[in-house]
């Protein structure tokens, strides 16, 4: 397991930086954090670490929004998923063959579909501009 505090977005994004050169295609990267925790932020820092050169934004109306760069990024949004099979309507078990790095916000919504290998991204907002972020492998 791993924690960071970060005192700003920017921090947060060069955490999120180094943090992706240790990963590998077919990563999935599950965030837990409440709304406006940073979890949009840390998936551009990741992206960016992956030499994305797409803009990253939070995906909450398209469910899914994907970034080309060294390995892609498929950047997800379950905040509106409820069943499996709204998650097998918008090709999210393809998307976990397809190669690239599945970054999924409010994962807590999925978490039975996750894959046990997941590696956790938890944001837990300890003031106006100051996280706590941990990291950590595998379900529990």
């Amino acid at each position: 397991m791993q924690e960071f505090v970060s005192y700003s977005e920017k921090e947060t994004e060069n955490f999120a930086k180094e943090f992706a050169k240790t990963l590998k295609a077919g990563d999935v990267v599950a965030f837990e954090g409440d709304l406006g925790a940073g979890k949009t932020a840390f998936v551009r820092g990741m992206a960016g670490g992956l030499d994305c050169s797409d803009s990253v934004c939070s995906p909450t109306f398209a469910i899914v929004n994907e970034y080309d760069g060294k390995i892609p990024v498929f950047h997800f949004d379950m905040y509106r998923i409820e069943t499996l099979g709204e998650l097998y309507s918008i090709g999210f078990f393809e998307y976990l063959e397809r190669g690239g790095i599945c970054a999924i916000e409010w994962s807590e919504n999925i978490y039975s579909a996750l894959p046990q290998n997941s590696i956790f991204v938890n944001i837990q907002r300890l003031s106006e501009n100051e996280r706590k972020i941990t990291v950590r492998e595998g379900k529990e």
